[in-house]
């Protein structure tokens, strides 16, 4: 007998509908064409307050309701008192019926911003001056104002050279890198960048992007494929470097001992004239010059002191007679290091020549990561954000008193130990499937052996690079230092997003009741504790920064690192949601930058880009990779598209891209392997086992972003193939899965088995569905999905009433309380509304309201714990509570009892 699952002739007709998805969806199914309405009025402020004393350039997005404004249709900005502003506009995503949905905006760079603006109809304003960019069969070059730089198509530099004026003030830019074959004095091979493609993308007249992608190579090796963005704006003297590279080593034996640019600068003028800074803190540089004239035994004079430590040049008449013949023999300062190896801790020392000692400078504990070396003739400036949270970093300054100088900006310090990607631990003897799930029991990590390999990870740094015509002045580099490393942002008032319905169900802040009032107060006192958490306990380093936490040992009065499945969160149940969503209500700039942080993290370093893996994430645990559990949940597109559309991201717009696929992982990645005791049938080439929420769920959000950015149809199609095959099964999503077809994206079989997870739908299904449904009318899928809000928390005689089914309990009650608020909502059912509070507010399987405020508890400076109230912390409960808060006050916030 053939064990393999058979397509009968039901199936075979279903399968004979995909076609085209016009012929499953009933007439008027994807959302006709509105009559285009009048345009919202659409303010936008800094999420910091005021404006910034310097922009180095703004790109924001807007959403827009369906039908209020034509695809095509020109938008311009203006400032609050109505003078038009120059800007870019591009359109981000359109709604079914062609009307725009998000839109892009860039404003020039500069100092004089306004405190506010709006976004309104019309030709944009071009710039006084616009950047240009040329391109040629060798190269492309970008001009804005009086500063050049020019980028190869090919080689082994980023930027062949920048100009101020007629002066070129930088030689070549560099992509530079070392890998030692031990993690402890192991040979080390050094690495350059090779550009093996160039992709313009903008080209002005606000905005000019460069698309560069290539690899590491050295010794005939080819290793860390990178793809750099760079990005010019009108008004501007730097590039925006936005850095990614995927870790594609052997963990075993490819130690990166250091990965950073370097930027070749001519030195003009004498020593006295050369000039270093480096930004050790907000408001505070390191300024010296390559031969001091300040604190020497004779005085140069007042006058001449001043001008070196401005930046000026000093004529050598100036100079007071007894000190111009003794210049030579002031030693000459040629190399400068600036190195931060831990969170908590720079310092700076210099040398006058390789060959002598190093000298300690000084030390302090965060620097911003600015480094700048040039003369009153020019100069570059290169800035690291996150400097010190992704320590090991450093700047190094080589050669300022030769005629070509070197500033190295270092992502990882060559300094510091080489990154170790091996596993953190052995097998165990856990090389069999028992074994692991036993280990599973009793750490919660599901370890298996060979799948814990870094290889295939990523990581994406942003920096700036100025060309300088001189030397800048204390209080202009340390704006640029500050305006890198905390970069302003325009973000539109949450009133206007959320009047754009965009993101699912979530609401403003509400306080009209005491207990609504309660509710919100937690809200924010969560997300606030995990935003300052980060800082207390230190979850900072190249790789961890972003993440969080998964649970709190409060025997301990530690986060439990090194506990398997209970250490980094990895986007379990979902916290990137829930900080986007409070962020989109309160417009808060801490929150916001979290969030980023977290977006930043969780789609590079917990996902492959590479390999057998490539598209899955992986679950919580003691390293970001070290989990054998690689899923799609994980790599989950609706935890990077809030970001995506708040700030129109390039780089992030390319990891949901390339989520496209990510289902087709699973033809060789089975996710159930593990499970005791569950029936495996065999299945037919190309058929596999998926579940709707945890799998389905989250590759749809993959295809949705990518259907209302490109219009693609079909993406729309695939989405509108599993919906119509779900909601053709038996139980509906009910069975929680079923065989799916991977070339055509429909589910098979009868569907006549309930199958619920309380996994399936806490990973951003109720949010995909509820924007799905607004777009694809299937009503058989509807139905489906209505049915699963309304039984996953039904009462057990309710539920053994209609099923005649043995009752399982239900975990995460609490957190799945927004599944009864969404049917309450659509229904109008007083009664399922009243059931969705009391099961929010009962605590179970979750946080709790009376659970106490999440704050911590200090001894002097040491953090002890959470509160006795709340000892036990959990990442996933305040996520799901987070969630579930949010959602249920903008559901059903008439059904607020009154207390708890």
């Amino acid at each position: 007998m053939n064990e393999h699952l058979t397509i009968g002739r039901r199936d075979m007709l279903r399968l004979g509908l995909l076609g085209g998805a016009a012929m499953i969806l009933p007439p008027g199914a994807l959302a006709a064409t509105r009559p285009v309405g009048a345009v919202p009025r659409t303010p936008a402020r800094w999420i910091d307050g005021d404006a910034p004393s310097l922009s180095l350039g703004q790109t924001f997005g807007v959403p827009w309701p369906r039908g209020a404004v034509r695809a095509n249709a020109p938008l311009s900005l203006r400032a609050t008192d109505g003078m038009p502003l120059a800007s870019q506009h591009w359109p981000l995503a359109t709604w079914p019926d062609g009307s725009l949905k998000w839109s892009a905006h860039a404003l020039p760079a500069g100092i004089a911003q306004p405190s506010g603006l709006e976004v309104v109809p019309g030709k944009p304003q071009a710039p006084a001056m616009p950047v240009l960019l040329r391109e040629n069969a060798n190269e492309v070059e970008i001009v804005s104002g009086t500063t050049r730089w020019r980028i190869p198509r090919k080689g082994n530099a980023i930027i062949t050279g920048a100009w101020s004026g007629d002066r070129q003030v930088m030689g070549a830019l560099s992509l530079v890198a070392s890998v030692d074959d031990a993690p402890e004095n192991g040979r080390r091979t050094l690495f350059t960048g090779r550009i093996d493609g160039l992709t313009v993308e903008q080209k002005g007249p606000v905005r000019a992007v460069v698309k560069l992608e290539g690899v590491h190579e050295g010794e005939g090796r080819a290793l860390l494929p990178f793809t750099l963005r760079l990005y010019a704006y009108a008004g501007g003297d730097h590039l925006r470097i936005v850095h990614s590279f995927i870790f594609d080593g052997d963990p075993a034996r490819d130690f990166v001992s250091s990965i950073g640019l370097s930027a070749a600068v001519p030195m003009a003028g004498a020593p006295h004239d050369r000039h270093v800074r480096l930004a050790t803190a907000a408001g505070s540089l390191f300024s010296e010059a390559v031969r001091p004239l300040t604190g020497l035994r004779r005085d140069p004079g007042a006058a001449v002191r001043g001008a070196q430590i401005a930046g000026k040049a000093v004529a050598l008449e100036s100079i007071a007679a007894g000190v111009r013949p003794l210049l030579d023999r002031i030693p000459t300062w040629s190399d400068f290091t600036l190195s931060q190896l831990t969170a908590d801790g720079f310092s700076i020392a210099k040398r006058t020549e390789p060959g002598h000692a190093w000298v300690d400078s000084t030390a302090g504990t965060r620097a911003l990561g600015l480094g700048y070396v040039g003369s009153p003739v020019g100069g570059i400036a290169m800035a690291a954000r996150y400097f010190w949270q992704r320590h090991p970093a450093q700047i190094d300054i080589r050669g300022a008193a030769t005629d070509e100088a070197a500033l190295s900006l270092w992502l990882w310090s060559p300094d510091a130990k080489p990154m170790d990607m091996r596993p953190y631990r052995g097998v165990l003897g856990m090389e069999g499937y028992d074994a692991q799930n036993e280990g599973l029991a009793i750490t919660y990590e599901d370890y298996e052996p060979g799948w814990d390999s870094a290889t295939g990870v990523a990581r994406t740094s942003e920096l700036t690079l100025w060309a300088c015509a001189a030397t800048p002045e204390a209080e202009r580099l340390s704006a640029m230092a500050q305006a890198n490393a905390v970069p302003p942002q325009l973000m539109a008032t949450p009133e206007r997003i959320h009047a754009a319905g965009v993101f699912g169900p979530w609401g403003l802040p509400d306080r009209s009741s005491p207990m609504k009032a309660r509710i919100e107060d937690q809200i924010s006192n969560l997300a606030a504790f995990y935003e300052g958490e980060v800082d207390r306990r230190r979850w900072y380093g190249f790789w961890n920064h972003g993440d969080v936490m998964h649970t709190y040992d409060s025997d301990r009065h530690q986060w439990r690192y090194d506990i398997g499945g209970y250490a980094w969160d990895n986007s379990e149940l979902s916290p990137d949601l829930w900080l986007w969503l409070t962020v989109l209500r309160s417009g808060d700039p801490k929150l916001f930058r979290f969030a980023e942080a977290m977006t930043r993290h969780t789609g590079e370093v917990d996902v492959y880009h590479l390999g057998r893996f490539k598209g899955l994430g992986t679950r919580h645990g003691v390293q970001h990779w070290s989990d054998s559990s690689k899923q799609p949940r994980v790599s989950n597109a609706i935890y990077r598209r809030i970001f995506y559309y708040l700030t129109a991201d390039e780089r992030v717009g390319d990891l949901m891209r390339d989520l496209l696929t990510s289902d087709q992982a699973l033809r060789h990645v089975e996710i159930g392997r593990k499970v005791p005791g569950a029936e495996r049938k065999p299945l037919s080439e190309g058929i596999i086992d998926f579940s709707f929420g945890t799998m389905w769920c989250s590759v749809a959000s993959a295809w949705l972003t990518e259907w209302e950015r490109t219009g693609d149809k079909k993406w729309r199609d695939r989405l509108a193939n599993g919906m119509d095959s779900i909601g053709r099964l038996k139980r509906g999503w009910l069975a929680g899965g079923a065989p799916y077809d991977l070339a055509t994206g429909r589910f098979l079989g009868e569907g006549d088995k309930i199958g619920i997870s309380h996994l399936n739908a806490v990973f951003g299904a109720l949010e995909v569905n509820v924007e799905l449904l607004q777009l694809i009318e299937l009503p058989h899928y509807r139905k489906a999905w209505l049915d699963y809000c309304r039984w996953f928390n039904a009462p057990k005689a309710e539920w053994e009433a209609a099923f005649h089914e043995p009752y399982r309990g239900r975990n995460l009650r609490e957190g799945h309380s927004r599944l009864t608020a969404y049917l309450a909502h659509e229904t109008g059912d007083a009664t399922l509304a009243r059931r969705a509070w009391t099961e929010f507010l009962s605590g179970d399987a979750g946080l709790g309201l009376s659970q106490g405020d999440p704050r911590v508890t200090l001894t002097g400076a040491k953090v002890i714990a959470p509160t006795v109230e709340w000892p036990h912390v959990s990442t996933n409960a305040a996520a799901q509570w987070g969630l579930a808060a949010i959602e249920n006050l903008a559901l059903i916030p008439d059904a607020v009892p009154a207390q708890d």
